[in-house]
């Protein structure tokens, strides 16, 4: 199934998509929930991220392309680092440039949702604790993440998240092909099976950290093909089995 999470009328709610339909969903998604006779239609609501993460944590350098892309070697364990959830935006909503004048990269990620608690699990259990998988934009200020020497403030401005357009369940997370597009011109064109770390690896690695709560966000990384962001560009994350992900790029100030 593909959950969204909607604003209607002043309200937001949760649904699954059906065609060019929504079927409204009673309950929370994240534990007892039922599938309604409502329906809305697809067009005459707004897309919002579809999850509201408590916590959201990223992988740097899990694609060997990547690695070799950037000229470092192959990390021995997942980098694990914390963002900023309220840099958290949807689809169609502005990447807004705090620094125009630094590089600022677009990162094309697997984004996986978490569906119920997770402290110390396994790698063969760890999939049981997802919910499912949506796209993310990892945009990421290069001169503060090189001037900082890590990567939190460089990736947690204010609209430097973009997830959605959708929480698909079904698909297989280690071999999903993943294209970023600019203005329409591919800028990154991989999959998910040239990970480092499978999807389940990262989430047992994770999760022997810090306990994991339903609806928190890890994103996983990056294949290569990286690019600086300008005003006016726009840029899609693309993932088979989820959809597509747009947003439009402004300057902050202008």
């Amino acid at each position: 199934m593909k959950f969204v999470r909607f604003l209607e009328s002043g309200y937001i709610s949760y649904g699954v998509l059906d065609g060019n339909d929504i079927i409204k969903v009673e309950g929370s998604i994240f534990d007892t929930y039922q599938l309604t006779d409502q329906r809305v239609a697809l067009a005459n609501v707004e897309l919002l991220a579809p999850v509201e993460p408590g916590k959201t944590i990223a992988i740097g350098l899990n694609y060997k392309k990547h690695a070799e892309e950037v000229n470092k070697p192959l990390p021995e364990e997942p980098m694990m680092f914390l963002v900023s959830s309220t840099a958290v935006i949807g689809p169609n909503e502005a990447i807004k440039l705090v620094n125009p004048e630094h590089k600022t990269d677009h990162e094309g990620e697997l984004a996986i949702v978490i569906g119920k608690q997770a402290t110390e699990v396994s790698v063969n259990d760890a999939l049981d604790y997802v919910f499912g998988y949506t796209c993310c934009n990892d945009v990421s200020d290069r001169h503060l993440q090189k001037k900082d020497g890590q990567f939190t403030r460089a990736k947690s401005f204010a609209t430097y998240k973009p997830l959605g357009p959708v929480i698909a369940t079904d698909i297989n997370p280690d071999d999903a092909p993943i294209k970023v597009r600019v203005n329409g011109e591919i800028r990154q064109d991989s999959s998910t099976n040239d990970m480092i770390f499978s999807t389940a690896e990262v989430i047992s690695f994770v999760s022997k950290v810090m306990t994991l709560e339903p609806g928190d966000v890890i994103i996983t990384g990056t294949p290569s093909g990286v690019s600086p962001l300008k005003d006016g560009d726009i840029v899609e994350v693309e993932i088979e089995g989820i959809g597509s992900l747009k947003n439009s790029v402004l300057n902050k100030n202008a």
